[in-house]
């Protein structure tokens, strides 16, 4: 497990101060769980494909609702899945990225 993931802090979104965009990094935070699941369901399945398309999703909309931390977690299974690497590459990557997932929060820290 990498540093960055064993630190358990919380990770707000850049933009939680902007008003008009708080709302959609809710519906965003909101929608982490489904997201979570549904790349558990695929890499149940050994659907390698669609568990990429879902990190390439994933690590695209991390940044574009200001949690840059996510992206290289992303892109880091969304390139394992790419180069056709070993399962427990691929699982340790998801894992990684289960677990920071976990830690968003939407709103301001208290």
């Amino acid at each position: 497990m990498s540093h960055a993931v064993a630190n358990a802090e919380l990770i707000y979104s850049d933009l939680a101060t902007e008003a008009d965009l708080a709302e959609l990094v809710d519906v965003f935070v909101g929608e982490i769980p489904q997201r979570l699941a549904k790349m558990q369901d695929y890499a149940g399945t050994q659907d390698w494909e669609g568990l990429r398309r879902l990190a390439h999703q994933l690590k695209g909309a991390a940044g574009s609702y200001g949690f840059a931390e996510v992206t290289p977690f992303a892109a880091r299974l969304e390139n394992a899945l790419r180069e056709s690497q070993p399962e427990e590459i691929i699982l340790m990557q998801l894992n990684d990225l289960l677990d920071i997932c976990s830690r968003l929060r939407s709103g301001l820290p208290v």
